[in-house]
């Protein structure tokens, strides 16, 4: 799924991540962003792992450990637990659509200004590098799951539940076209303009598909 990367505190919790996690955090970070300045200096194709671990002062064996292939520097984040989390802080007997949309925008209020570029960043290469297209799709089927089980725990139903699936995946296919066409008008600091594009293709969803 086209994903917002958020601050270490928004994942952690009240009582925040210890010294170990945080170090970890850190190293994370600093790869992401030596790879996100070479990959907009010099391209993305262009940009060998180990040119990454250079500038992130690590090994390309660390690189690695991180992130298994150089696509996962993209879409690798901490989204997926955000979203959850979201999602499961919503009232039981919201609607789905709903419930997802609420837990997508306040989300939004978890990226860091200084990240905000980089999510600008993040959202083209997943439309214009292939391999990351294609990467895509796994992470997008592992939302999809997650998104379903959460609804099937509210709803009482297998997780496995065709129309379950069918929300899970319209709603992430709905979300990935509203920041892609976030990212193509090209204002990274405008993130209530991307929370109300998320609004407008929900309401799409609410509605029944309807024009």
């Amino acid at each position: 799924m086209v994903s917002a990367r958020t601050t270490p505190s928004a994942v952690a919790g009240p009582a925040g991540p210890g010294l170990r996690e945080r170090k970890k955090l850190q190293t994370r970070r600093a790869i992401r962003q030596a790879a996100y300045r070479l990959f907009e200096e010099q391209g993305y194709d262009a940009t060998p792992v180990d040119q990454i671990a250079e500038a992130a002062e690590v090994s390309p064996s660390t690189v690695f450990r991180y992130f298994p292939t150089k696509e996962d520097i993209v879409l690798t984040d901490a989204y997926h637990a955000v979203l959850e989390a979201g999602i499961r802080a919503r009232p039981a007997d919201e609607p789905p659509v709903e419930s997802i949309r609420q837990a997508t925008v306040a989300a939004l209020g978890t990226v860091a200004p200084e990240d905000r570029g980089e999510l600008l960043q993040h959202i083209r290469l997943i439309r214009e590098v292939p391999a990351i297209r294609g990467r895509t799709a796994e992470h997008t089927a592992r939302d999809a799951a997650m998104i379903s089980a959460v609804l099937a725990e509210r709803s009482g139903r297998p997780a496995d539940d065709l129309e379950l699936r069918v929300v899970s995946s319209a709603v992430l296919a709905a979300l990935q076209e509203a920041m892609l066409s976030w990212a193509e008008q090209g204002r990274p600091g405008d993130l209530d303009g991307l929370a109300e594009l998320i609004h407008r293709t929900m309401e799409v969803l609410a509605r029944g598909l309807t024009l």
